[in-house]
């Protein structure tokens, strides 16, 4: 994850202007600009730990916008902390070492992102293991929260998912308003071959086992299978092992914990989630500081 590019800096730096971090009233009221301080921050819960180079560029971010030059600090880790593992309940996750005012007016900046995209990788993480040893990869979508894609994706990416579309731009999926408002199966993919840009491959959504024939007939290149049972998904990952091509397939559409295993053992390639970004909860960490 580059947390120096335009995109993310823009999102950091948003979130400090959302807190008016630089107008701290209650620190610049009790504490003394000269202060120096230690924050720990700590997991609460065991979990898997996604954003943790985030720490030291919002220092950055911070003093850019109060436009003073970054004072001495250091943010350290252990060299086994690092995006990805997995954490226990009172591990140390990093060492900040600061001015007091700059880490008390970052702290919740600092821990509400690493508990969003901890909590998405944690989540992430428990479907990756529930489908360990068959073919299915866990697939993350657009469901995200407005202007945070970019974290939520790279937080799945953590928990040991893969993303799918990071956006519009990225891909045909061709869905049931597409082919109402194009006239048919058919008429979208004569289209869609058509208009696509370069070799973007087109995926089709299909709801029942009559749509996959046609998609696979009118030229899919890889196929949705949007709301089917386990039972349905296995008979079309059967369907496409007699085609002349090969077909992804990927499952979509109340998929949770207790049902994932049994769609990834029909055979299916792709498993997307959308609760690994709507509906993962945050995960419990605290910033303890004292004097330094």
């Amino acid at each position: 994850m580059d947390w120096n590019s335009r995109r993310t800096t823009a999102i950091l730096e948003n979130a400090l202007l959302e807190d008016r971090a630089t107008r701290d009233a209650t620190s610049y009221a009790c504490i003394d600009p000269a202060q120096r301080a230690t924050g720990t921050v700590l997991a609460k819960q065991e979990c898997i730990l996604a954003g943790v180079g985030a720490i030291p560029r919002i220092l950055e971010v911070y003093a850019a916008l109060d436009g003073a030059v970054v004072s001495h600090y250091e943010v350290t880790s252990h060299p086994e902390i690092f995006d990805g593992v997995r954490l226990h309940t009172g591990q140390p996750i990093a060492v900040i070492r600061h001015n007091a005012r700059v880490i008390l007016s970052c702290e919740r900046v600092i821990l509400n992102l690493l508990q969003r995209l901890s909590g998405i990788a944690t989540l992430t993480r428990k479907f990756v293991d529930a489908v360990s040893g068959t073919r299915a990869r866990i697939l993350d979508t657009r469901k995200t929260v407005a202007g945070l894609r970019i974290l939520d994706k790279y937080g799945v990416r953590c928990g040991g998912g893969q993303n799918h579309r990071l956006d519009l731009s990225d891909g045909v999926l061709i869905k049931n308003n597409h082919i109402a408002l194009a006239g048919g199966l058919k008429n979208v993919l004569e289209r869609a071959h058509r208009n696509r840009r370069g070799t973007q491959p087109i995926e089709v959504e299909v709801r029942n086992l009559s749509e996959l024939e046609q998609a696979l007939e009118f030229g899919a290149e890889a196929v949705l299978l949007d709301n089917m049972s386990p039972q349905d998904v296995r008979q079309a990952v059967e369907r496409c092992m007699k085609a002349d091509r090969r077909v992804p397939l990927e499952a979509s559409g109340g998929i949770n914990l207790e049902n994932v295993r049994a769609y990834a053992e029909t055979g299916v390639d792709f498993i997307s989630v959308g609760a690994l970004t709507h509906s993962a909860p945050a995960v419990d960490m605290s910033l303890r500081i004292v004097p330094a």
